[in-house]
């Protein structure tokens, strides 16, 4: 019998690869090209599953031209570049990669919050320019972390070990608000307590966004949550671009409405908006808060092993969607 075929639309690790390569026809994309949609598109002919990195969106106009498709896994938590309705519609099972970089990305949030915080990035250009000739009493002088108010918008698995890892390991007083309440054990185990968004973004010194990207969501941080903070507050984003108006939050920096901000995501992305890089009190990421070996091979690995156990029969691991039928029930 035939092996099916499948398409991995950007680079990933070799031996993922090969452990595709055992159950499945692979074509590759050996050149890591970012493919325009229509390229994408004629890729996927003939290809009854792919695996995806994020950046390709998977819509009802890619799904007309591909009827053999039957499920996209993609190598992320989130999926947003999913049109849920219209791939269950069409039958097309969605899957992702959840647990696996809940605490890499919880690192990583923390270090973008202390390194714009603290100003790390600022102070380093100014060393690096060859402008440190003498020492000042307020040179760099940024803002606390321990025993500060941490504020969390999103408070789910990543959410949740930012908290830890600032009431635990940084004594900070934490408050979180998301769509439903933690139940009072969990609240207790990330010492957080829930307070309305607006409370949270006027009370903290620090705030961390970790919500997924719904249209609902979309500029969930604008001009007038900016102008809730404090002047001294420090906005961190690992969350997902559209989140944050990145206009507003550009011209707040700009202005000294807030002190920082530390981004690992943008509208847009990849291309970032001018303004934010004109500014020196920004901590800029290219979207990397998942970016360990480990860590990657392990998302590499869920979405791979999401493709195989769906052929299997065995029913995709990691759901995103649940089609009342799939397009490989029908041809069956």
């Amino acid at each position: 019998m035939s092996k099916p075929s499948i398409l991995v639309a950007r680079a990933i690790f070799p031996k993922v690869l090969d452990k595709l390569a055992q159950h499945f026809n692979v074509e590759a994309n050996a050149d890591d090209r970012d493919w325009a949609p229509h390229e994408l598109a004629r890729r996927l002919q003939g290809k009854v599953g792919a695996l995806t990195t994020g950046g390709q969106r998977i819509d009802a106009a890619l799904l007309a031209t591909c009827p053999q498709l039957c499920i996209v896994a993609n190598m992320a938590v989130g999926y947003n570049n999913f049109d849920l309705d219209a791939m269950t519609a069409a039958g097309v099972q969605g899957t992702n990669t959840p647990d696996v970089l809940t605490e890499t990305t919880a690192d990583f949030g923390f270090s973008l919050l202390m390194a714009a915080a603290r100003r790390i990035t600022e102070s380093e250009h100014f060393l690096r320019g060859g402008r440190w000739t003498q020492w000042r009493y307020d040179m760099f002088a940024g803002a606390e972390i321990h025993g500060s108010r941490l504020g969390i918008i999103g408070m789910g698995r990543i959410g949740q070990g930012i908290a830890r890892r600032g009431a635990h390991g940084f004594g900070m007083e934490v408050q979180y608000h998301n769509r439903s309440r933690l139940p009072d054990a969990l609240e207790a185990e990330c010492k957080a307590r829930y307070v309305s968004k607006d409370e949270l973004l006027r009370t903290s010194d620090h705030v961390v966004l970790v919500l997924p990207y719904t249209p609902e969501a979309h500029h969930t941080i604008g001009a007038r949550e900016l102008a809730l903070m404090q002047p001294t507050a420090t906005l961190v984003n690992i969350a997902r671009g559209g989140i944050v108006d990145d206009v507003a939050l550009a011209a707040a920096l700009r202005e000294r409405r807030i002190a920082a901000a530390g981004l690992d995501v943008f509208e847009g992305e990849p291309r970032v908006h001018p303004d934010l890089l004109a500014l020196h009190n920004v901590v800029l990421t290219p979207h990397i808060a998942s970016a360990t070996v480990r860590t990657r091979q392990a998302m590499a690995n869920l979405a791979a092993d999401n493709l195989i156990a769906f052929f299997d029969g065995r029913g995709a691991l990691t759901p995103v969607n649940h089609p009342p039928l799939l397009r490989r029930q029908e041809s069956a």
